[in-house]
């Protein structure tokens, strides 16, 4: 488990490191415009633009709302940065290692509910850009409130339809700091984007198993009919050579056969001529070269050199102890003998 949990996590590092550099990339191709609304000490927010001929100059926020009848024509598809003033904010310096500066949202989320009193998902928080203390440490200012304030906002800039709404605060040494930001589901999300790329990995990954799969099916079965044809073009070649006559030709081969293999008849003959008169066979096994023989008759063992004896059979033995019952005229035998071929005339 530990180890599919650190691959999961290489894994959203990596998508969301390629995800933030997409967006970032699309938007210094693609830069909307920006509306900053600067609070003062009163609650009254002062409109900052691109244009400063817009009859807009300060406008109330009363009821949860922005009371200003050309708002909507000023934020819609620009970028909304809410600027709270700092006495809204709880300031914390929290002081790091180095190192720790490519980790420093996620150890400041995971540190939120010791320096303030809310958790992550009860506030909205940010930190300052770190200063560098020595060779080996750092220096950064979080800045963290209430979620429900900066959502208040956020839901009064939203019907005007801006591409992205954000809230920020001015740090007492200078210089802002970004605690929430909100795209519109028109614009790209970096997150949303990094679980896409995930997905895309994802079926990526399948396709490749599956196309690797049947590669190898497909590469089993192309070797195997391969060899199946290798095998019959060896046996056409091996005819085609044949049939010009010589040892290997298929007639050459046929009568090899019919000399090597013995003759059934010739078998029979020659067993009828060795076996002697009061000796009766009641079965007999051809199996190819070997002969299995069972009867009765008055004298088992002289059977043996009388066998062996005859040109046509070799290496007779008993395979079967020889018996004798009392309704029997004589011993029951079984013997076994190789067969030696003599068929030619």
């Amino acid at each position: 488990m530990s180890s599919l949990s650190s691959l999961r996590a290489i894994l959203d590092a990596w998508t969301g490191t390629v995800a933030g550099s997409v967006v970032a990339g699309l938007e210094r191709m693609v830069s909307p415009r920006l509306v900053r609304l600067v609070e003062d000490d009163k609650g009254i927010f002062a409109l900052e633009t691109a244009k400063p001929e817009n009859s807009l100059k300060t406008i109330a926020f009363e009821d949860g709302k922005f009371a200003a009848a050309g708002l909507a024509q000023i934020v819609r598809g620009s970028r909304v940065e809410i600027v709270l003033r700092p006495a809204r904010f709880l300031f914390r310096p929290l002081e790091l290692p180095a190192r720790a500066a490519d980790f420093l949202d996620g150890i400041v989320r995971a540190q939120i509910d010791r320096l303030t009193p809310w958790s992550a998902a009860e506030a909205v928080f940010g930190c300052s850009v770190p200063v560098a203390q020595g060779s080996e440490g750092i220096t950064t200012l979080i800045a963290a409130a209430p979620r429900r304030l900066a959502m208040g906002c956020v839901e009064a800039v939203s019907p005007y339809h801006p591409s992205a709404i954000a809230i920020v605060t001015e740090a007492a040494e200078g210089g802002r700091i970004k605690v929430f930001e909100q795209r519109s589901r028109g614009a790209v999300d970096p997150a949303r984007l990094s679980r896409t790329l995930q997905m895309v990995l994802g079926v990526a990954a399948i396709v490749a198993v599956a196309g690797s799969i049947a590669a190898g099916y497909l590469a089993d079965s192309l070797s195997a009919q391969e060899s199946e044809l290798e095998r019959q073009i060896t046996q056409r070649r091996a005819a085609i050579r044949g049939s010009d006559g010589g040892e290997r030709s298929p007639l050459a081969l046929l009568e090899r056969r019919k000399y090597d293999t013995p003759a059934s008849v010739i078998v029979l003959e020659s067993l009828s001529r060795v076996l002697p008169d009061h000796t009766y066979v009641t079965e007999l096994h051809l199996a190819g070269d070997k002969l299995q023989i069972a009867g009765i008759t008055r004298d088992a063992p002289s059977l043996i050199p009388l066998i062996e004896q005859s040109q046509h059979f070799a290496r007779a033995t008993f395979y079967a102890p020889t018996t004798r019952a009392a309704s029997d005229p004589g011993e029951r035998f079984h013997i076994e003998a190789q067969i030696e071929p003599r068929n030619a005339p």
